[in-house]
């Protein structure tokens, strides 16, 4: 994983973390391979039955939208 690519992942993230913590939860960046950005929803999130349209509909759009090279955001126990 760059330091770039991270750097710009973490700045999108830091932009939707305010409305996961919102409801009790949050997301942490593990990696970025390939493309693929691997991350792990905290908290409420975690347990949520939501969780899978927060993570494709919410973060994966933003992240698409804002770095092209990003191409799925996968979630990670």
């Amino acid at each position: 994983m760059s330091e770039d690519m991270k750097e710009k992942v973490q700045t999108v993230l830091d932009k939707v973390r305010p409305g996961l913590q919102a409801d009790g939860g949050d997301v942490e960046l593990v990696d970025i391979v390939d493309g693929i950005v691997q991350v792990r929803l905290q908290g409420a999130c975690a347990g949520c039955p939501m969780s899978q349209m927060t993570l494709k509909m919410g973060i994966e759009n933003i992240l698409k939208q804002e770095i092209p090279e990003v191409e799925r955001v996968d979630q990670v126990e």
